[in-house]
């Protein structure tokens, strides 16, 4: 999902006012060890750590995905479409990756060896975007056009969903501790449950024009947000309880989020100021300037060995050691 911009301090106590926006302990910019990766001019878009150990990104300008290892070799797979736009990927419980074809309204599958194959959405249009594997065996995703959250199973069986809203934009989507589908309401400014059933729970968010983004399970067990919209970080308990934590900038645009349990933090891209940031559970916030200006760092991934990979859009996979 392309979100164009539109139109640091410290702090040293929290507190919380009465619509929910916590005010981080402590903020600080710090200096990463940043290691430029291989050059992939066609755009990488979003990562996930594969089932084989390997990086995968999608490469959303030139229809295709790639396979980093961990020794630096770099794979590409083209997709039958050079225009279908991949989007998110994540592994799914088959051992293959699956991923979002978000402009040919498909959703893909690879093998850990490059074969690709694909399948249709129900409903014309849609726009699947978020992906990911869900506690039943399926997959499930969003659809950005049409209000709906969608469930594949591993036999390519479609099942839809509809979202009590009108142009919410449904976009990412990630399991949940409590066995339901987690995933945010951009336009809407509001963040979504269903359970496996297709019962739907909506918590809005305090803040207006937050335009919520990326999403994922904390190292507490709550989830994770960040709002595009508005520059901050948000944490939503299964309780529905919402916190949101503004970060120093609030126009850095932050897009994706992912959790790292052995350090306990999630870390973020900011997409229209070169950085990325980490959150622990209390909201001490960390940022880590990119050594490209005008990079759009989106997705990110920690791998297997630690190191945290982000996919830079403008054309680079990028891996800091911290």
């Amino acid at each position: 999902m392309h979100h164009r911009p539109s139109g640091s301090e410290t702090r040293t106590s929290a507190r919380t006012n009465s619509q929910g926006v916590t005010h981080a302990s402590v903020q600080r910019r710090v200096q990463a060890g940043v290691r430029r990766g291989p050059s992939v001019p066609s755009g990488p878009y979003d990562v996930t750590t594969g089932p084989d150990d390997a990086l995968w990104f999608t490469l959303i300008h030139s229809g295709g995905i790639a396979r980093l290892t961990p020794d630096g070799a770099l794979d590409r797979h083209a997709l039958d479409s050079p225009a279908c736009g991949p989007s998110i990927i994540t592994p799914g419980p088959d051992g293959a990756l699956w991923f979002t074809r978000c402009q040919d309204h498909r959703i893909g599958r690879m093998t850990v060896t490059g074969h690709a194959t694909s399948f249709a959405v129900a409903t014309p249009d849609s726009g699947p975007y978020g992906i990911a594997a869900g506690g039943d065996g399926a997959l499930w995703f969003t659809q950005l056009h049409t209000d709906r959250i969608g469930r594949i199973t591993v036999d390519g069986r479609v099942t839809e969903f509809p979202l009590p809203f009108r142009g919410a934009f449904p976009s990412a989507i990630t399991a949940g501790p409590d066995q339901a589908l987690w995933f945010t309401l951009n336009r809407a400014d509001a963040v979504g449950r269903m359970d496996l059933g297709g019962e739907v729970t909506v918590h809005p968010l305090p803040t207006e024009h937050a335009a919520p983004v990326g999403i994922t399970v904390g190292t507490d067990g709550a989830l994770w947000f960040v709002e595009i919209g508005a520059g901050q970080v948000g944490r939503v308990g299964t309780d529905g309880v919402v916190r949101e934590f503004p970060l120093p900038d609030r126009a850095c645009r932050p897009h994706a989020i992912t959790a790292d349990p052995a350090r306990g933090v999630c870390w973020f891209t900011e997409w229209a100021a070169d950085r990325i940031g980490s959150i622990t559970p209390d909201g001490h916030i960390e940022e880590y300037e990119l050594p490209d200006r005008g990079a759009e760092p989106h997705g990110l991934t920690v791998a297997p060995d630690g190191a945290l990979y982000v996919a830079l859009e403008t054309g680079r996979i990028l891996r800091m050691e911290l």
